[in-house]
């Protein structure tokens, strides 16, 4: 890494230390709370940062603040049946909390990690299609269309897991719901079948793209196992 990559990791990684017991308003730009992707994603982050430093004093305080974070998230945003809830106070899901272990936060088998996956595919996704969080009691396509952006981030977590033949099947479905120049939209109507919200959306197709790389070979870190029934 050049001099000036460095010199923005260090700043990045200053800002972390300094404000992430901050509130924020978080990846999907809500109201400011005590997100728990926040604070996760920041400590994958600095866990990179950390394994890709030379050995010395700046790599060993990068992971210690990212081990601090991530054990200061668990005491507060574990919930009780073992998988990442939203927030302290909020224990429902979201597709973000899917994120942090791609990122390279926590490996494929932590419990954390497949609690999380499992109890989102269970309660926010249909069809192989997938939503952002339960807006209320409404069925999920009626309070907004499914997120692409998810649905390849699903795709993504299934694989991690090993579980080939699901992970295709989230990225060819999420895959195919693009608009006839091969576009993306952020949303997607499931019963209209047609694209909703900003069009094209880029981190669809940063997601769509990832993903199409990662699928294209098996997932070394992954412990394959079947499919639970």
């Amino acid at each position: 890494m050049t001099t000036g990559r460095w010199a923005a990791a260090r700043i990045a990684a200053d800002a972390v230390r300094q404000r992430w017991r901050e509130a924020d308003a978080g990846i999907w730009e809500l109201g400011n709370r005590d997100w728990t992707h926040s604070r996760l994603i920041c400590a994958a982050g600095l866990r990179r940062i950390a394994g890709a430093a030379a050995r010395g004093p700046a790599a060993r305080e990068w992971s210690a603040l990212a081990d601090a974070i991530l054990a200061d998230t668990g005491k507060r945003a574990l919930h009780p049946d073992g998988h990442w809830q939203r927030s302290p106070d909020d224990p429902s899901l979201d597709a973000a909390l899917l994120l942090p272990p791609l990122r390279g936060l926590l490996p494929a088998d932590d419990p954390r990690t497949r609690a999380t996956r499992r109890a989102y595919t269970a309660h926010l996704t249909d069809g192989y299609y997938a939503y952002r969080f339960r807006h209320d009691d409404r069925p999920l396509s009626k309070a907004e269309g499914a997120f692409l952006l998810c649905g390849f981030v699903t795709a993504l977590a299934e694989h991690q897991q090993g579980h080939e033949i699901d992970a295709y099947r989230w990225f060819e479905r999420n895959r195919a719901a693009c608009g006839a120049p091969g576009l993306y939209a952020e949303e997607y109507d499931v019963a209209q079948r047609r694209l909703l919200g900003n069009l094209p959306q880029a981190f669809v197709h940063a997601l769509m793209l990832e993903a199409s790389a990662r699928l294209a070979r098996p997932e070394a870190t992954a412990r394959r196992q079947p499919r639970p029934t």
